[in-house]
């Protein structure tokens, strides 16, 4: 199971890469496994503001369509469009080409409560 050391993650499977004050978002490695092949990505939220944990857009499966939350309060700045006519980025690159948003971060104290890649880890079972 691939779980980088320079990001950082949530309890709902998520990762974090924080350069200044944007956030990149993503899902990780386990989780894309847990949801199997992965058909559509759905963010309708570009250009808002949203709180951390409120919903920020969807990932369907072949199985099921999972939400996907904020893990920082923030702006929506960009959405990965690739994913639109390749979603299945998410399952082959989850880290890299798979990214699904970038967030302009409004409280930089929660970036504190986020998850290490060992408290995640943990979380998981790895």
């Amino acid at each position: 199971m691939n779980i980088p050391t320079n990001l950082k993650y949530t309890k709902d499977h998520e990762w974090v890469s924080v350069e200044g004050d944007v956030a990149t978002v993503g899902i990780t490695d386990f989780a894309q496994k847990e949801l199997g092949d992965i058909v559509y990505v759905e963010v309708e939220t570009l250009d808002q503001t949203l709180n951390k944990d409120e919903v920020f857009g969807t990932v369907e499966a072949v199985k099921t369509v999972s939400d996907l939350f904020l893990p920082l309060s923030g702006e929506i700045i960009e959405f990965n469009d690739s994913l639109e006519s390749d979603p299945e980025k998410v399952n082959s690159d989850p880290y890299g080409d798979g990214w699904m948003v970038k967030v302009k971060i409004s409280d930089a104290s929660e970036i504190e409560v986020l998850l290490s890649s060992e408290d995640y880890k943990a979380l998981i079972g790895a």
